[in-house]
């Protein structure tokens, strides 16, 4: 086992929680909240220039959505003096809110963004300002997109690090749309995936994209938790297969990979999607370590009795600490983590706002 520091970032509907771990010693949290009553939708932990910043989309119901970085681990926190985000004039478009901040896996100073109404967004100086990746917004499929339940998000952003022109998205409720020409065009990415809601259930594009995770060790390799269905790609998504034998329900919000093991991957069944509850009442994460062939349930130290908090979207992860480090928050404002890749588990808070979000990453 490697011991290392760790940070936590928890976004709720009512502000931001930062916790800290150090070597040997528990997990402590500021006084927080950050971002008081603001709903915080979207965290990155963007380590990758070595001292951490952290990037935070928040939405405030007097000023609006924003995005805030800060570079000493929450202590400060800054805004650009003009919006980070914002619609040009000539889309008839304004920002309802930022779903997702990722930090580009091939490109040391880019960020994407995805917001609401689905759009993608391209800093290249860390996430202090963006601009619109038009040729996605001008899809010519847009005017047949539809909002799923929350709204029409762009809530996920893969990239690769291999190739920097190799960029997937997943909207709802539009689906999967990937580029590999640096976001010049973009073309679905849906063949297999199910949309149930729908009269032609196998459509080009219109399914309801829950969630798209990367395998550690093949980029090639994505999980995808559909509104019903748990996919995988082995050809970065040119074609799914479903993977959600043995699992309580295929319906579902969240996915994320172990951040070294091959074929490792973790979702969190929801009962339905008119009974968004863990599936059969009972706390569970479930990880498969065969790419999807087989699936065991973790639940050592989890709550056992009768359970009613459901995990979004963004509300699982894990981080790149040896054994990984898995985290999730749910809607009961109950937070829980794993230091050995999911086998056992503790309660690090109760009674939080509804979890939205959550981030960890190893830092220096």
């Amino acid at each position: 086992m490697t011991e290392t520091d760790a940070l936590l970032a928890v976004g709720t509907r009512k502000g931001l929680f930062l916790g800290r771990r150090g070597p040997r010693g528990p997990w402590t949290f500021d006084e927080g909240p950050h971002f008081p009553s603001q709903a915080v939708y979207a965290v990155a932990i963007d380590t990758r220039a070595g001292v951490p910043r952290l990037l935070v989309g928040a939405d405030s119901a007097h000023w609006g959505p924003s995005v805030f970085h800060s570079d000493d681990l929450g202590r400060t926190w800054h805004e650009p003096a003009s919006p980070a985000i914002r619609f040009p004039r000539d889309t008839g478009a304004s920002l309802e809110r930022v779903w997702q901040l990722h930090p580009a896996a091939a490109e040391p100073d880019v960020v994407y963004a995805g917001t609401e109404p689905a759009a993608l967004y391209r800093s290249e100086d860390r996430g202090e300002s963006f601009a619109l990746v038009r040729p996605l917004w001008e899809h010519p499929t847009r005017s047949r997109w539809e909002p799923g339940g929350g709204g029409e998000g762009l809530h996920t952003v893969v990239t690769d690090a291999r190739d920097p022109a190799a960029v997937t998205v997943a909207v709802s409720a539009a689906g999967v749309f990937r580029t590999v020409d640096g976001g010049t065009s973009w073309a679905p990415s849906n063949a297999g995936v199910s949309a149930v809601f729908l009269p032609d259930q196998h459509p080009e594009f219109g399914q309801c994209v829950h969630k798209v995770a990367q395998d550690a060790a093949d980029p090639d390799r994505l999980y995808l938790q559909n509104h019903w269905g748990v996919y995988r790609s082995d050809d970065a998504g040119g074609h799914w297969t479903d993977i959600g034998a043995g699992l309580p329900s295929t319906f579902g919000f969240a996915a994320a990979t172990h951040p070294r093991r091959p074929d490792t991957a973790y979702v969190y069944p929801i009962n339905a999607d008119w009974d968004r509850v863990p599936a059969d009442r009972r706390c569970r994460v479930f990880r498969t370590q065969d790419a999807g062939r087989s699936w065991e349930a973790l639940t050592v130290g989890l709550p056992t009795g009768d359970h009613y908090g459901t995990v979004l979207r963004d509300a699982l992860c894990t981080d790149d600490a040896d054994p990984a480090g898995v985290y999730f928050g749910n809607r009961n404002g109950e937070l829980y983590a794993s230091r050995d890749d999911g086998d056992t588990w503790r309660q690090l808070a109760s009674h939080l706002p509804d979890v939205l979000c959550v981030r960890a990453a190893v830092t220096p």
